[in-house]
């Protein structure tokens, strides 16, 4: 019997409440509401790409900004991916992407190390895309990287943002699904004997 690559993370504050449900091995399909439309766009797009169920419930002082839903979003997000892969034994563990959509291009490597950290590139002409905040783009790939335990590479290059932010959320998915794919040969993925 193959065990499910799925969790239920929630974390609620003075600031937020967050509930996520992930399943690593779905088909691809959300169900996304944190009151920030492009947000949600972005996070239906991260799970389409990579084959990932995704469904998010999320509520926060946007009256304030979008930073700490965001911020939030990155930390539970992350936890539901660790705790989804369990000891990450028998995944590939590295992964990357080149995502390009119109003059933009977003290049991920990712490796599923158990240790959070994040390289972020890019620099945006506006400060919002609708009601999101581009500033908030390297916290959220700062807050997922640690919550989860995974070491993110993150470059981004174009003249319109809502194209780089786009293409770095598709890419992001399509670089975690290649990462997070199961090989029976791979064991754990590491000569310590352990990620």
């Amino acid at each position: 019997m193959v065990a499910m690559r799925t969790s239920s993370v929630s974390r609620q504050t003075k600031e937020t409440n967050i509930s996520v449900e992930l399943n690593l091995d779905g088909n691809g399909s959300s169900k996304i509401a944190t009151g920030i439309g492009f947000f949600d766009h972005m996070l239906a797009s991260f799970a389409k790409h990579g084959l990932f169920d995704l469904t998010v419930k999320a509520s926060g002082d946007l009256q304030v900004d979008d930073h700490h839903l965001v911020e939030d979003m990155g930390i539970v997000l992350g936890e539901a991916f660790g705790k989804a892969l369990g000891d990450k034994s028998k995944i590939e563990r590295f992964g990357h992407a080149l995502i390009p959509m119109d003059e933009a291009l977003s290049v991920i490597a990712v490796d599923v190390s158990g240790r959070g950290y994040s390289i972020f590139k890019a620099e945006f002409k506006c400060e919002k895309i609708g009601g999101y905040s581009t500033r908030m783009t390297r916290h959220f790939i700062d807050s997922f990287a640690r919550a989860s335990g995974i070491n993110l590479n993150v470059k981004l290059e174009g003249e319109d943002d809502h194209h780089m932010v786009e293409s770095m959320f598709k890419a992001l998915g399509v670089a975690l699904w290649m990462a997070t794919r199961k090989n029976e040969k791979r064991g754990v993925p590491s000569t310590k004997g352990t990620l």
